[in-house]
């Protein structure tokens, strides 16, 4: 596949603000001066399977991470996959990781279901801080080789309703790339707080999600606006405790930290419904930028389900109060 140019050169005062944003500390600026801090790894081909970019399968009777090789036919029966289960492809963003927290606890209350595969796409030594360039360069190869995942997935006997793509900040919009190498649509997306530092402003709709990319693309906003894009961006969005900042993050001090632990809230939240029966985590309809209806709107007392059960006939930006006094952490 030729790709366009979707990207035009940052400035440095841009790439200065994301550093200091993402990072959280001034005084890590320093760094910058280090050369060996700076050794960023770019990907310049469109190979795929690539050594960098691994898939790993977790199963409730195995929760140990296997290895999927897609060159062998018979991997996926030999490291325990059950094609009678549905199945859940959970992509990391940048400076993440899939044995990590917050992408673990997604993991973990997938396999509690124990009617779900788990399949986890770890690119790790692409995306370190603060490499953020180079990730949203390698994140359309990683699109790529997890796209010939999933076509090695459904050719091997799951359908695509069966198996759905749940990607936090860098990892929402490969979720959404993976259709321009599928000859059709994924079933289902699950964005969390898709990234927006310079997406937004330079990538073309080729390289973000959107709503064009599944039949169904639910997101799920906690810091619109400044590190997750601002809604509508599915065929349904999620605001959760106003979409921006969540309050337990307000203790982290500068707004820069409350921005970071804000973003990887979402995670969490989107984790808390996947064990819910669908009775909790109910969201009222909203306006596109989170602001609650006026009163006296005929639809405001409907509410649908947030998270793994929502209706796949959801449309629209619903918000959501949620308590995270117990906020899990990140590494």
């Amino acid at each position: 596949m030729v790709w366009r140019r979707s990207f035009k050169p940052a400035s440095l005062l841009e790439l200065c603000v994301f550093f200091l944003l993402f990072q959280g500390s001034v005084g890590l600026l320093w760094n910058a001066f280090d050369l060996e801090y700076w050794r960023c790894k770019l990907k310049r081909n469109n190979q795929c399977p690539d050594e960098d970019i691994k898939v790993w399968l977790y199963t409730p009777d195995k929760s140990y991470a296997r290895r999927i090789h897609i060159h062998s036919p018979l991997t996926l029966q030999e490291q325990g996959w059950n094609p009678r289960h549905k199945s859940v492809i959970i992509i990391h963003g940048f400076n993440g990781t899939e044995s990590k927290t917050p992408m673990t606890f997604i993991r973990d209350a997938y396999l509690n279901r124990r009617d779900y595969n788990v399949f986890t796409v770890d690119w790790e030594i692409l995306t370190p801080f603060p490499c953020y360039l180079s990730a949203i360069s390698n994140s359309r190869l990683v699109a790529q080789c997890s796209a010939q995942f999933y076509s090695y997935l459904t050719r091997s006997g799951a359908t695509a309703q069966s198996v759905h793509c749940v990607g936090h900040s860098l990892g929402a919009h490969i979720c959404g790339m993976m259709t321009n190498h599928l000859s059709e649509k994924m079933h289902k997306i699950i964005g969390l707080d898709p990234a927006r530092p310079l997406v937004d402003r330079y990538g073309s709709r080729a390289f973000r999600l959107t709503r064009d990319d599944a039949h169904i693309v639910q997101v799920i906003h906690t810091n619109a606006g400044l590190l997750g894009e601002t809604p509508q961006v599915g065929h349904v969005d999620f605001c959760v405790n106003g979409g921006r900042m969540q309050p337990s993050c307000r203790k982290e001090g500068r707004m820069i930290r409350q921005a970071r632990c804000s973003h990887f809230l979402s995670s969490c939240f989107f984790a808390a419904t996947i064990s819910d029966a669908g009775s909790r985590h109910k969201a009222a309809p909203c306006t596109a930028s989170c602001r609650p209806l006026p009163r006296g709107y005929g639809g405001r007392s409907f509410t649908v389900s947030m998270g793994h059960h929502t209706p796949e006939t959801a449309r629209g930006t619903y918000c959501i109060r949620m308590d995270d006094a117990q906020r899990c952490p990140f590494d």
